[in-house]
């Protein structure tokens, strides 16, 4: 693709491109639906025009809140021809989280998975600026299926004008104060990720690759897998869900050869007893990060799939992309195992002290990042885009230094984020939440080591005068009005939480103890 009309500037043009060259290729299965790219690119271009259709301009936010699903990308690459932003809702968030996403996005269009469409039509008088809401899976009385929809407006790219700066997907991160802030990420944070992958090797993928697509569509990493490999013409497998079982047949049925998966599911499979009976020699690139991983799991790993590893570092601030440590520095010996790597191509990655001074090797300090994947910023949050961006550098919140060779490695979160199975959560969300119950005098939130995990959500509380709780009691109020993956799994009760003169919790003497013995404070 040197030509100059195959260069890709638009996450829009990767569809174009690949129907023009292989338009019989399949693009992605899922269960029983086989895509090539020329229906892909043409069903693309048929979404673009109901969304013209339904007068959503350039910059307009369309949402989607399901499952994994092939119609995602058709939703997807529609947007993005038709100039609309994708909104990818977390599906595991609790009502009031999931309204507020819709409200502060301003969404005009919501697609809707059916597991779901009890929960929108609830939630739907409280979000006023939706206007009409497309059921993916059909079925709904009063919605539109989105097949039917999607085939009653023509196959006729529209070719609306894109602009590197211009947004292409939001997602949304957890927020230190509680709420959430959408990250705006451009067609040039996208063209940045595919630049940072193909110099650095880790996307070195072909037209016969296939490629397993099974993280949630809410993540960065989800959406990226997918959308690498249209770039490269692969054929990607959706996967409705994360299923261990369904994972492992599939590597063997359809000879998957690339895949991205957490080390929480990386984990999940190598503890499933089908793995001794499954052929998974087609797995040549097993990609890896979202969280750590235990160093012990990651040699399990190795021996079992014996393809190339290699981890990503990067948030969703930075479109995915800021480190990756290559499969060389997998091998014995290199005492690299915990790092997340080296930076990408495009991507310039410093430690700085508390003056924002930078710090040499083997001083810990916060991860700073800058380059062609950073976010535009956060979507009307010009404080918090500038708190974030201060000085031209993304602030990561993680506590890291380098060492000698130049491999980063993480030590600890600045901003006392909880890393649960690959989720990100703030102890403010949880906190608040626990504040509501009525024998709750003060509270703390902190990560605590967990096998299978990575860290666990563990709340210790003090109660008011003359009061009484239980861990089940607290458990259980706080279940009702947050997601399930960020309510405790334990609780611990206490006379009084470490304070600053200033007020502030302590949490580093709140977590030390669990953390006794261990190299660094993440697990």
């Amino acid at each position: 693709m040197t030509q100059s009309e195959d260069q890709i500037r638009t996450v829009a043009d990767i569809m174009r491109v690949q129907a023009r060259h292989t338009p019989d290729a399949i693009a992605q299965v899922f269960e029983d639906r086989r895509t090539s790219y020329g229906e892909l690119n043409d069903r693309a271009s048929r979404v673009a025009q109901g969304l013209i259709a339904d007068k959503c301009v350039k910059g307009t936010r369309v949402g989607f809140i399901g499952k994994g699903s092939d119609r995602y990308f058709e939703m997807l690459y529609g947007a993005a021809k038709a100039g609309a932003v994708p909104v990818a809702v977390n599906w595991r968030l609790a009502p009031p989280e999931i309204a507020f996403i819709l409200n502060d996005a301003g969404v005009e269009v919501l697609f809707v998975g059916e597991e779901y469409y009890d929960t929108i039509e609830k939630l739907l008088p409280e979000c006023k600026s939706v206007r009409r809401v497309i059921a993916l899976d059909g079925g709904h009385k009063s919605w539109p299926s989105f097949d039917e929809w999607r085939d009653s407006f023509p196959a006729k790219d529209p070719m609306i004008e894109l602009k590197p700066d211009d947004d292409v997907i939001q997602l949304y991160t957890s927020g230190t104060t509680g709420h959430p802030k959408g990250v705006q990420l451009t067609n040039a944070n996208y063209v940045s990720v595919f630049k940072q992958g193909a110099l650095s090797g880790w996307s070195d993928w072909k037209r016969d690759d296939t490629v397993l697509v099974c993280m949630p569509l809410f993540h960065v990493a989800g959406v990226n897998i997918g959308i690498i490999g249209h770039l490269y013409g692969a054929r990607n497998i959706v996967l409705k869900d994360i299923d261990p079982k369904l994972m492992l047949k599939l590597i063997e049925k359809e000879r998957i050869t690339i895949a991205f998966i957490v080390p929480a599911v990386i984990l999940f499979l190598l503890m499933d007893p089908e793995i001794k009976n499954t052929n998974v020699s087609s797995l040549r690139q097993l990609l890896y990060g979202a969280s750590p991983i235990a160093e012990e799991l990651l040699k399990q790993a190795q021996d079992t799939f014996k393809a190339d590893f290699v981890q990503l570092y990067g948030l969703t601030e930075t479109t995915g992309g800021a480190t990756h440590l290559p499969p060389d520095a997998h091998m014995p010996g290199k005492n690299k195992l915990r790092s997340c790597g080296i930076p990408n191509p495009d991507m310039e990655i410093a430690v700085f002290d508390e003056d924002d001074k930078p710090l040499p090797a083997g001083k810990v300090g916060e991860i700073v990042i800058r380059g062609g994947s950073v976010m535009k910023g956060y979507w009307n949050r010009e404080a918090a885009t500038q708190e974030a961006l201060r000085g031209g550098w993304f602030r990561s919140g993680d506590a890291g230094y380098f060492d000698e060779d130049g491999y980063l490695f993480i030590y600890d979160r600045v901003k006392d984020m909880i890393v649960s199975g690959g989720e990100n959560i703030y102890p403010a969300e949880v906190e608040n939440a626990l504040f509501g119950h009525p024998a709750i005098a003060d509270v703390a939130v902190i990560g605590v080591p967990d096998e299978k995990w990575g860290e666990a959500v563990k709340a210790m509380v003090v109660l008011k005068p003359e009061q009484q709780a239980s861990e089940e009691d607290i458990i259980a109020f706080t279940r009702e009005r947050i997601a399930r993956y960020k309510v405790p799994k334990s609780v611990e009760f206490v006379t009084a939480l470490p304070r600053n003169p200033s007020g502030k919790i302590l949490r580093r003497e709140l977590r030390a103890p669990y953390w006794q013995g261990r190299e660094r404070m993440i697990n």
